[in-house]
């Protein structure tokens, strides 16, 4: 339920880790992914060649395929490589990838408050990051699944996959994919209710939990099928999974000087 809160001060980035940006932490600590250690991460179908052989699908979502060999440097699967896409953010992260991430860099995943406050950039009760209403001026402003979920993307974004960190237009606060691109790791743990009666200041989520909390959509969001790139949509996962449509986004404590 919708409520008031009162933050500290913080810092978030503007985009989500690019690709660029993790080859450098992985060039400088020899860092290897849960999904390279697993050797499969999942790959949507539409993003594997047509002659790809034949791979397990998630029962409930057949559209996922587990596919070996696909990596945050694989995207699409050992047959793919990031040429073209460094500027776009790096997927087949887990919140554990995230959390090394974050250690090597001096930052922090930002908790789920902070995140939905720095989504809203300045707006108050929108059902966007930019406003109320989906396509102002009839301009596309974010990258989520456009046709028919899950058969057909028209790619009317310009877009089947991910795009640039920086492609749309940034929220009220200059903050990029606030929504839409890519799922993004937030610290909290996941629980359906805990904030009914929790607290009001710096809210974390749970001690403990089974997932943790992931905000902003991703490229594979239809409001047919998944609605999440509304601005308070929640959604979570467990620690060690990875897709090709999740990444993260760094914050850190507000430092005075």
């Amino acid at each position: 339920p919708a409520r008031e809160i009162i933050l500290d001060g913080f810092r978030i980035a503007k985009h989500s880790v690019s690709n660029q940006q993790f080859a450098v932490f992985v060039d400088d600590t020899g860092y290897q992914t849960e999904a390279e250690r697993f050797e499969w991460s999942f790959v949507f179908h539409l993003l594997l060649p047509d002659d790809f052989p034949d791979t397990r699908g998630v029962e409930q979502a057949p559209w996922w395929r587990q596919v070996y060999g696909a990596d945050w440097a694989h995207p699409a699967g050992p047959q793919s490589d990031l040429n073209g896409l460094l500027d776009h953010p790096v997927v087949h992260t887990t919140w554990t990838d995230a959390q090394a991430y974050c250690a090597w860099a001096g930052v922090r995943l930002p908790t789920e408050a902070e995140w939905e406050m720095a989504a809203r950039g300045g707006l108050v009760q929108q059902r966007f990051v930019w406003g109320n209403e989906f396509a102002p001026n009839d301009q596309t402003m974010c990258n989520i699944f456009e046709g028919s979920f899950p058969a057909e993307n028209t790619a009317e974004d310009g877009y089947i996959g991910t795009s640039p960190i920086d492609a749309f237009p940034p929220n009220g606060f200059g903050l990029h994919d606030m929504a839409g691109n890519v799922w993004e790791w937030t610290n909290d743990w996941f629980h359906s209710d805990f904030h009914v009666n929790g607290p009001r200041a710096n809210p974390h989520g749970p001690p403990t939990g089974e997932a943790k909390v992931m905000r902003g959509g991703s490229h594979l969001c239809h409001d047919s099928y998944c609605h999440r790139y509304r601005v308070s949509a929640r959604s979570s996962n467990t620690p060690d999974s990875s897709a090709g449509n999740i990444g993260f986004r760094v914050a850190a404590d507000l430092s005075i000087e």
